[in-house]
């Protein structure tokens, strides 16, 4: 069984076009978990109507229609659970709601996915995805087959095009991770005579899976642990691979397609200004951070990296930005790192 583990926050159309796009998959074994992060748009009610038959998913750009025809028949049998059903009450539902009390971040609605996966007992792979992507009906069934080949993969992902640019490949499975500086690169590699990158050559430079499409093998959660809450946004995939190291390796499965939006599940797009202050001030303090929990003796460099590019901010008019980056960095230096215990994983 696959559970696919989606976390929603104030983005329900987001979300109902991602639904569609799951539910035509061409596996059958699978549940897909959606976990609200305490939205405030009425996230939940739009689902359950979609659910129902009340509402129709309808794709943020025309491209994408013919991949939600023809539309899942509707009602859909779901179950919506609170803080007193346990996981029986999900009883053989494919699609599980489950509204949390407060925003938690990214790796807070995966983990309660994730714990809710673990808890039925049944979880072979956990599929986290974005709730601003689109999949290809083959995007699973690849992934699980090249998990299943190599049992060494803990961590497998997918290639994320641009939703808005679907011939333009946003990343191949992960990034390359500058640990000095703390900083993301893009993977670079050869290719082969169609111009795609070889898998191999993909994962001999990996550092970390985006969590943008991540499936995650049942058994690395109980000797890793689940994402570190600690980070609430940004740097939980790049502390999860960490983790990982001498334990299981990451791949890239190139055949998995996956469209994404690009930051607007978590409001981080470019044009939103308020938005890109919340996202600066979270990757300057997980920067931060994440080097204080693993890499202690590298603050210095990080610290100074940081400052550097905020006073830039600064000089080319950008005040806010600059100040938001160097008082998140601080934050991210004063805040004692926590460590993550391998998580509790029910019997089949």
């Amino acid at each position: 069984m696959v559970y696919i583990v989606l976390v929603n926050w104030n983005g329900w159309r987001d979300t109902l076009e991602c639904l569609e796009s799951l539910f035509k998959l061409e596996d059958a074994d699978y549940t897909v978990v959606v976990c609200d992060n305490a939205s405030e748009d009425g996230s939940i009610q739009q689902i359950k109507l979609w659910a129902e038959g009340a509402l129709t998913a309808e794709a943020v750009d025309p491209r994408y229609e013919p991949r939600l025809y023809p539309r899942l028949p509707k009602p859909l049998p779901y179950v919506e659970l609170g803080p007193e059903n346990s996981v029986e009450a999900a009883g053989s539902a494919r699609l599980v709601l489950i509204p949390m009390g407060e925003n938690k971040g990214f790796a807070g609605g995966c983990n309660l996915g994730m714990r809710f996966a673990l808890d039925r007992g049944d979880a072979e792979f956990i599929w986290l995805l974005n709730n601003d992507t689109v999949v290809e009906r083959e995007a699973l069934s690849h992934l699980v087959a090249k998990m299943k080949k190599e049992p060494k993969i803990g961590l497998c992902g997918s290639t994320l095009r641009y939703y808005t640019s679907p011939e333009t490949v946003q990343c191949y499975g992960g990034y390359r991770f500058n640990e000095w500086i703390a900083r993301v690169l893009p993977m670079r590699g050869e290719r082969d005579s169609n111009g795609a990158p070889l898998e191999s050559e993909i994962e001999a430079n990996l550092k970390f899976i985006s969590g943008a499409s991540t499936l995650v093998r049942r058994d690395l959660l109980e000797k890793v642990g689940l994402m570190n809450e600690q980070y609430f946004l940004y740097f939980e995939e790049i502390d999860w691979a960490v983790r990982t190291r001498g334990l299981y390796s990451l791949g890239y499965c190139r055949d998995s397609i996956v469209y994404h939006k690009e930051g607007r599940s978590i409001g981080s797009h470019r044009s939103s200004v308020k938005r890109s202050l919340f996202s600066e001030a979270c990757l300057s303090r997980n920067r931060v951070l994440f080097t204080h929990t693993y890499f202690p003796a590298r603050i210095p460099i990080v610290m100074a990296w940081v400052t550097l590019v905020s006073f830039q901010r600064m000089l080319c008019g950008r005040y806010a930005l600059g100040r938001t980056m160097l008082t998140s960095a601080w934050k991210g230096l004063l805040k004692s790192p926590r460590k993550v215990k391998p998580a509790h994983v029910s019997g089949p």
